[in-house]
């Protein structure tokens, strides 16, 4: 049997830590089944078109989207009955450009209804006098427009900072709106960062100063945050970002909390949504928006552009989780009965889940589903007494048996399982069968 350190846990139960509850790259190799990413349900494309930043806006029971410019003109708008579609491009909401923009695209808008009844846009856009892209903002008496400028100059033009993008409305329990935008510092070398303007009920009328709420300083953010959504949830806000460069695969959608509106917050541990984590069914999701338990996002298409995506978005205890977007616990932190917790240092957080080497040995870990249906366990996992067998059981229901390939110790290797998962939380077991196997993580996608 395995040789093992750490205190015995019996049936002691260690709770999952609730942050980070998101979702881990799928760096491990391993052994899967053979097409593990269909086992579960990716995102769907629904406008499968370029429509990069979509912003989603629900108004009388219709379901309009905006994007960044593209060939269906300034400001994209595209309608459906639901968020999952279907979706049709209906045309160009900003005919007219405002006076002071130049030539170049129109980014990532931003539209919200105000207390009079009528819709404000936010957009980006090229400022002549700078030569930054700036924050304008525009109104209409429909969703569908025409949307024209609220004035001749920028609403936000920080050329210093390299201007300011991705504008988004936010207006909290007690009424009070605020705008949330980036200014664009890694176009200049000086940090990127998240900001928080309050304003009058108009949105165009500042109040006070603006606070930073998130700026880029993790390696894997490739010096860029933007994009920022905020979310109120019953005990915390919820901050949605875009990381990396937009043109490559490592673009991705994260998230950070606070209990308080002005911070500070706190980082997820992983992203929420990665191309890894997708099992690549999306390259590069970012410029999220959040709607009716939806996230919609855009992602690179093989033909060019970036489509808008749909999935599923839950919440575990007021964190985000996305269907079809790998979420990873931590084996150690699970219940267990028989067995213990060993520290190594070449598992994911330095400990693994041990000793289950008898009948009644077993980890139970709680794992949450977005959606009812098929859903895909990748159990990282390490053996190296020959080929090791755990019972699998789902809510206290049997689902199979998952084989461990022998790879050797500290060689941690996925296998990969398909399940079905009811909506919410779910309790799985593993359980000793046959000969040994240390478990490390299980992925839900």
């Amino acid at each position: 049997m395995r040789r093992t350190t750490g205190a015995l846990l019996g049936a002691v139960a260690v709770l999952l830590t609730l942050l980070p509850l998101s979702p881990a790259s799928a760096s491990a190799p391993g052994e899967r089944a053979d097409d593990p990413a269909a086992l579960s349900v990716p995102p769907n494309l629904v406008i499968n078109d370029d429509f990069p930043d979509p912003e989603i806006f629900v108004d009388g029971g219709t379901y309009h989207a905006y994007s960044t410019s593209s060939r269906h003109g300034r400001v994209p708008h595209a309608t459906a009955p639901s968020a999952d579609g279907p979706w049709t491009v209906q045309g160009d909401v900003m005919p007219d450009r405002p006076a002071w923009t130049g030539s170049g695209g129109f980014w990532a808008p931003d539209v919200s209804r105000r207390a009079d009844g009528r819709y404000l846009m936010y957009f980006t856009g090229p400022d002549t006098a700078s030569g930054r892209m700036c924050l304008g903002a525009a109104l209409a008496d429909s969703p569908a427009g025409p949307f024209l400028a609220t004035s001749d100059q920028p609403l936000v033009c920080n050329a210093g900072e390299g201007g300011d993008i991705d504008p988004s409305s936010f207006v909290d329990t007690d009424g009070t709106r605020y705008l949330l935008y980036k200014n664009d510092g890694n176009a200049v070398g000086q940090p990127a960062i998240l900001w928080l303007q309050r304003t009058e009920a108009d949105g165009i009328t500042f109040v006070g100063g603006r606070t930073e709420l998130l700026r880029n300083d993790l390696p894997s953010e490739d010096g860029v945050i933007e994009a920022p959504v905020l979310i109120k949830r019953a005990s915390h806000y919820v901050l949605f970002y875009s990381a990396g460069v937009y043109t490559t695969s490592n673009y991705q959608t994260s998230y950070a909390v606070s209990t308080s509106l002005t911070g500070p917050y706190t980082r997820a541990y992983r992203p929420l949504m990665t191309t890894a984590t997708l099992d690549n069914a999306v390259d590069g999701p970012g410029g999220a928006d959040i709607v009716d338990g939806r996230i919609l996002f855009h992602g690179w298409r093989p033909e060019g552009g970036r489509g808008m995506y749909v999935a599923q978005l839950g919440w575990d205890n007021d964190y985000p989780v996305v269907r079809g977007s790998r979420v990873r616990h931590e084996a150690e932190r699970g219940s267990l009965s028989n067995a213990s917790v060993r520290q190594t240092g070449s598992a994911s957080q330095g400990a693994v889940a041990a000793g289950i080497d008898h009948a009644d040995s077993w980890v139970d870990i709680t794992v949450f589903a977005a959606g009812s249906g098929a859903h895909t366990l990748h159990i990282g996992y390490a053996a190296g007494y020959g080929e090791a067998r755990h019972t699998l059981s789902i809510n206290g229901a049997p689902a199979g048996t998952v084989t461990y390939q022998d790879r050797g110790w500290e060689n941690w290797t996925e296998v990969s399982v398909p399940v079905e998962l009811v909506e919410g939380r779910n309790t799985v077991r593993l359980q000793f069968q046959s000969r040994w196997a240390e478990l490390d993580y299980v992925e839900v996608a």
